[in-house]
């Protein structure tokens, strides 16, 4: 027999849980105590409503240090900055949406990119989610599946169930990792949310130079470009080779 030693806390603490124009404090509250539960410690606040909170406080319980620890962000840039993947939990169907998946499937790609650098996960308002845009800026989106007949969760009860996930899941990786063999043939480096962002910006800019894209009617164009991006899983060194075409391109 033996005792296996996991270190949850490396991958759990590389998870931000972003929510986005939050109305209510005690959700706030509610959602630190869901996460200071199953171990994770970053929050980002996207424009609340009211932080802090008197009510906050109160529903946080014991995870008021989760509190004091908050990151207040103006936008998505400042919450999403240097992640290498961004998850949006959402239950709104879209026309155009990226890879969905469950809780579970969500919760695995997630620690497996949490291992070296940060993740976000992404919660919209109480009323009315998360918007399309919002939706845009992520890689992937994430449906937790309920009751048909009564599809209603509410906010700290989905935080609760992606960070319980998480929590799992970060259980079984590193289990899985101790059963392998330490030596790996390669690196994996994920690019970055900025390196992301420079590139579609760079991408665009060079499209409408060219005539490709009329900024005045852009239509889906680069969204459909963001969405085809975000299925690759992007490495850095895969980002710098399109950046240094594209500067070769826009030489020209």
């Amino acid at each position: 027999t033996f005792i296996l030693i996991m270190n949850l806390d490396f991958p759990l603490d590389h998870i931000r849980i972003v929510l986005s124009h939050t109305s209510h404090p005690g959700n706030i509250g509610a959602a630190a105590r869901a996460m200071k539960t199953m171990g994770l410690r970053s929050l980002f606040l996207i424009n609340p409503k009211l932080f802090p909170d008197a009510e906050a406080e109160a529903r946080a319980a014991h995870a008021t240090d989760i509190l004091e620890r908050t990151t207040v962000c103006t936008d998505i840039d400042q919450a999403f900055d240097q992640t290498v993947l961004a998850a949006a939990v959402t239950a709104r169907p879209r026309e155009l949406s990226y890879d969905v998946l469950d809780a579970r499937q969500g919760a695995r790609e997630l620690i497996r990119h949490a291992q070296r650098q940060p993740v976000a996960v992404l919660f919209g308002r109480e009323s009315s989610g998360l918007t399309s845009e919002e939706v845009k800026r992520c890689q992937i989106a994430i449906h937790i599946p309920c009751n048909p007949e009564y599809p209603s969760l509410n906010l700290a009860s989905a935080v609760q169930v992606m960070t319980y996930e998480l929590r799992m899941e970060s259980i079984e990786q590193t289990r899985a990792a101790f059963r392998s063999s330490p030596i790996q043939s390669s690196v994996y480096q994920p690019a970055s949310f900025n390196e992301l962002e420079a590139l579609y910006r760079h991408l665009e800019i060079l499209m409408i130079t060219s005539d490709f894209l009329d900024p005045q009617k852009p239509k889906r164009l680069m969204s459909r470009i963001r969405r085809m991006f975000a299925r690759a899983r992007l490495e850095k060194e895969e980002v710098q080779i399109l950046r240094g075409i594209l500067t070769a391109l826009g030489k020209r």
